[in-house]
């Protein structure tokens, strides 16, 4: 069993940059291809990125929305991902969700993941 807690939404103004972290408990952190997807009122839960987990850091998967934009990452001794976003844009205000797979590769649909945060909420304004 993993649980995922996310922090680090908020408000933010066209342009700006939020990072969000997701804590997960249990010992086997690393071994878990951990994923960040979001949802906006009315509208189905999105892919946004993906880390895998090597030895040397971990691949990463990004939608085409985001590429350029946010950043995916993972510190394995503090059971914690990442995701860095900048030049935030008003389309990408939804609620963010973390979640946990032990499928292996990246995985890019939400029916993948068996684990999930609460979600944290970010709104970034025009």
């Amino acid at each position: 069993q993993v649980q995922l807690v996310e922090s680090g939404g908020g408000l933010v103004q066209t342009g700006g940059s939020l990072r969000l972290s997701c804590t997960a408990s249990g010992r086997t952190f690393s071994r878990y291809t951990m994923g960040w997807f979001r949802q906006a009122p009315g509208k189905e839960r999105d892919f946004v990125a993906a880390i895998t987990w090597t030895w040397t850091g971990g691949d990463t998967n990004y939608a085409d929305s985001v590429k350029g934009r946010f950043t995916i990452s993972r510190d394995n001794a503090k059971n914690t991902v990442y995701l860095q976003m900048n030049s935030l844009k008003p389309e990408d205000t939804a609620v963010y969700y973390c979640a946990a797979t032990l499928l292996a590769g990246l995985r890019t649909t939400q029916y993948e993941y068996d684990y999930w945060g609460q979600g944290t909420q970010v709104t970034v304004s025009s």
